[in-house]
């Protein structure tokens, strides 16, 4: 049994649901993000595979199932899947999982990988909005990538290696059970010349941004920090109109939301909230994050993009206006804005959303950490 069940009836409303609209028999998920949404476990033993060793299947008739090999059935039985899921092993040396998938189950079907015969399935559809159960789990992802960062930011030194910084952050995330694919450190050069600062064998210097996304039992969590050992003049500066983008775009997610509009409607506030703390082009420089989930974003919004906007919904925003960064995850619902990684012995401020944009928030975001040298 996983030790992140998820719940599986809601699981089962929505392939219900969609198995229904689309005169389907059998839906199948081996990417690693949604056979964690639909199991609560880790189809995972090479991290560079786009796809998994299992998949996972709801069928009409059989109900919850899982194709696999028989190198990996008994470990996925005994400490990755949920009791109702029932597990059907091909031999290891015969078939491809897409062949094992295609041999076991009904049609028509569809999987969200290549299986012959089969339509594709976009999960993200499927893994909004987030299921109440999600969210309880969530909170503890969030405390706990905040907990890391934090816990790293606060012993590090301006002497420090960004690649140092990096392998410290990766160990206290993976000490907590995260999983990190995304681990970023910029020292002060290189966080104002690049929006993504992989790291380098370079000192940190002056200030550092430090920026991970990290996932537990699927669910993703992204958070920055910032650590001034001699701070520019004009980083709090900088820090603080980035943080008020972030809570604008917040709140205009709510509103959007419950206006049934869709992210380039958001990504329109992001635009007005720029201009209004008076650095108009910074959105043209980075991606502004989007809808977090079962993924580290579930979509990126662009001026254009037509993705519905849901609440309750975890939503990751990372404005940056050069060199300072602004980035939670936070779960929107109807009448709240709840920030999943705030900090705890971290020093914060209190943002309000900027007037050009509708919806109304003032939020506590981290501020810059300022240690000796």
């Amino acid at each position: 049994m996983p030790p992140h069940t998820p719940p599986l009836s809601a699981r089962r409303e929505r392939l219900d649901r969609f198995l229904a609209d689309r005169d389907f028999r059998a839906v199948w998920f081996a990417r690693p993000n949604s056979f964690a949404w639909l199991t609560g476990g880790s189809n995972v033993v090479d991290r560079e595979g786009p796809v998994g060793v299992a998949a996972a299947g709801y069928d009409r008739e059989a109900g919850f199932r899982v194709v696999t090999d028989t190198i990996e059935a008994p470990r996925l039985r005994d400490e990755e899947v949920p009791t109702e899921f029932t597990i059907d092993a091909a031999d290891w040396y015969t078939d491809s999982l897409a062949e094992a998938v295609a041999e076991r189950s009904p049609t028509p079907a569809a999987a969200d990988f290549d299986v012959p015969g089969f339509a594709t399935v976009d999960p993200t559809t499927l893994r909004q909005p987030l299921a109440d159960a999600d969210i309880d789990r969530y909170r503890a992802v969030g405390a706990d990538v905040a907990a890391a960062i934090e816990a790293v930011g606060r012993s590090i030194a301006a002497t420090d290696t960004e690649h140092e910084v990096a392998t410290e952050l990766r160990a206290a995330l993976e000490a907590r059970g995260l999983v990190a694919p995304v681990v970023l450190v910029g020292g002060d050069e290189r966080a104002q010349r690049y929006r993504h600062y992989t790291p380098t064998e370079t000192a940190l210097g002056d200030y550092a941004l430090l920026s991970v996304t990290a996932h537990r039992g699927g669910l993703y969590a992204s958070a920055t920090r910032t650590v001034a050992f001699d701070a520019p003049d004009w980083l709090a500066d900088r820090h603080r109109a980035a943080a008020a983008v972030e809570a604008s775009t917040l709140a205009a997610t709510q509103q959007v939301a419950a206006d049934g509009g869709t992210a380039g409607d958001v990504f329109g506030a992001i635009q007005q909230a720029y201009a209004a703390v008076d650095w108009p082009d910074e959105w043209t420089h980075h991606h502004q994050g989007g809808a977090a989930g079962f993924a580290g974003r579930e979509w990126i919004a662009t001026p254009d993009h037509d993705a519905r906007v849901f609440t309750p919904m975890a939503y990751a925003w990372n404005p940056t206006v050069q060199g300072a960064k602004s980035e939670g995850t936070v779960l929107v619902t109807d009448d709240t804005i709840e920030p999943l990684t705030l900090p705890d012995a971290w020093p914060t401020i209190d943002v309000a959303a900027v007037d050009a944009v509708d919806g109304d928030a003032t939020l506590t975001r981290p501020a810059v950490l300022h240690r000796d040298p």
